[in-house]
Parts: C-alpha cells; sequence; structure tokens
C-alpha cells in the first residue's frame, strides 16, 4: 500500500496539483502582512492557474478593501520572486 506523499510522486498530474496547492499558499503567507488584521479572516488561497493567482474572500465588501491592495501585492509577490503575474479576486461563502 503506498503512502499519499508516494501516490503524489507516482503521479505527475498529482504532483502538479500539490505544488500549485503549496504556491498558492505560499503567496498567501506573503500578502498576508499587507492586509488589515480584520480582514485576514476573510481571506483564502484559492487556486493558481498559469501565472494568475485567484484570492477567495467572504463578501462584496472583503473584496473591495482587497481591491484596493492589489497594487502593493503584486509588488510584494514579484519583489519575492514570484511568478504571479495576475491576482483576481472571487466571492465566496466560506462555511465556519
Amino acid at each position: 500500500m503506498l503512502s499519499l506523499e508516494q501516490a503524489v510522486g507516482e503521479a505527475p498530474s498529482l504532483a502538479a496539483l500539490q505544488e500549485r496547492i503549496r504556491e498558492s499558499q505560499h503567496c498567501l503567507q506573503t500578502v498576508k502582512p499587507l492586509l488589515p488584521l480584520a480582514l485576514r479572516q476573510h481571506v483564502k488561497a484559492g487556486p493558481v492557474q498559469d501565472n494568475e493567482w485567484c484570492i477567495l474572500v467572504s463578501s462584496g465588501a472583503a473584496s473591495t478593501k482587497i481591491r484596493n491592495l492589489l497594487p502593493a501585492m503584486q509588488q510584494m509577490l514579484t519583489h519575492e520572486g514570484s511568478r504571479i503575474t495576475a491576482i483576481r479576486i472571487k466571492v465566496q461563502i466560506i462555511n465556519r
């Protein structure tokens, strides 16, 4: 029986998915210091596709506030060496 890590390592498509998940989490950790404390709980890392990263937010109000931070977030990601060239925001109801 294979462990999950072994199975992922042997399946190229799963390995690529795992890498995109890691990249998305890294992007969120990179930009988190730019987010006001009250806003952080409303933001989740979304998918990375090509060079675009999606941020999942819990409300339209959070989306508006995040939209104002996008230039600074993009600059921080670029400064940290990320290959992300675009950030989009998706409003998604997050169950707690």
